[in-house]
């Protein structure tokens, strides 16, 4: 991409889901606060920067990311399938939380349309902190709006502590320090420095794949994947318990299981009657590492699949969402 391309104009929608970037204080310590507190109007009223522009800010949830989930996903993808459509949009800014953004991201890799930028973004330090990223993160998500429409590039990013990352690779890498994320390895896309976006050489974009329908927005709940993880002394009696849950009566059906597995998808030998088991009972079986960096690459012959380089939260995200494709084609 080049840097020199000028940002557009038109109207930039805002969309807020809540979050620590909402979160509010009142014992003035940053790790002491309630997410989600202030609406995205007075987000995007508390950055000085953002006076003037062509903004809308509507509140589509406001909840803590760790309890991130359907219901508010489609909400969000409504919204975002609304405000995509409008000719008078260059682009969408979503703030959310840190703990599932990378999932979020990848849901909306996987379902919106092609054609413009969906950045998301998000804070470490609640609004009321003398440290507050959320400010500067949001001002920076609405640049890089700007900044990828002008340059036609339609992508789900993500935009934290002046880093552009890809929705497909982004991931939080530290619990609490203001520059959380990462991209597993990858480099960012893109930095911010100022009003500035200095794309990274050789930065590889992925398009939004636009597997949205209204047969799936219409489910009240994608199918249950669960995740294990595999580890020294472990056996199958998580498996064993899932599949004997599933079967209740009245119980949802579990239709999937990722392995969150060692190394390069390996997992213990005690799992394996277990996995071999829920397949033929009909659950899917996917393999994601848990390791911080690399992923699984798949080899030839084969009879497990891999997740690739997706982390175990982002893997449960594509599983599902591929089941609930194949539910409502």
């Amino acid at each position: 991409m080049n840097d020199n391309v000028r940002a557009v104009s038109g109207v930039v929608v805002v969309l807020g889901t809540g979050g620590t970037i909402a979160g509010v204080s009142d014992t003035g310590h940053d790790r002491d606060y309630q997410a989600a507190q202030l609406g995205v109007d007075q987000l995007v009223a508390a950055v000085p920067s953002l006076a003037g522009q062509p903004l809308e800010a509507y509140q589509v949830a406001q909840v803590d990311s760790k309890d991130m989930g359907w219901p508010v996903w489609r909400a969000l993808l409504i919204a975002l399938d609304e405000a995509l459509a409008r000719p008078d949009v260059a682009g969408v800014v979503v703030t959310h939380g840190t703990d599932t953004l990378e999932e979020t991201a990848w849901l909306l890799h996987l379902l919106l349309p092609p054609g413009k930028p969906v950045v998301l973004t998000a804070a470490m330090r609640p609004a009321t902190s003398s440290e507050a990223d959320g400010p500067r993160n949001l001002a920076d998500a609405v640049r890089v709006v700007r900044w990828a429409a002008a340059a036609e590039e339609d992508a789900v990013l993500a935009v934290l502590n002046g880093r552009v990352w890809a929705g497909t690779e982004v991931r939080k890498a530290h619990s609490w320090h203001i520059d959380a994320f990462d991209g597993g390895g990858v480099p960012p896309l893109a930095l911010v420095e100022g009003d500035q976006v200095l794309p990274t050489p050789d930065a590889v974009w992925a398009e939004p794949r636009g597997q949205l329908s209204a047969a799936l927005i219409g489910l009240e709940a994608l199918p249950r994947v669960e995740i294990i993880t595999s580890h020294a002394d472990a056996d199958g009696s998580l498996v064993e318990a899932l599949l004997a849950a599933s079967n209740r009566e009245g119980a949802k059906p579990l239709r999937g299981i990722v392995v969150a597995c060692t190394g390069h998808g390996t997992w213990h030998q005690d799992l394996e009657a277990a996995l071999l088991k829920a397949r033929r009972a009909g659950v899917v079986v996917w393999r994601a590492s848990r390791v911080a960096r690399g992923g699984i690459e798949s080899q030839p012959g084969e009879t497990w699949p891999v997740a690739g380089r997706l982390t175990p939260a982002q893997a449960r995200v594509a599983l599902t969402v591929t089941l609930a494709l194949r539910d409502t084609a």
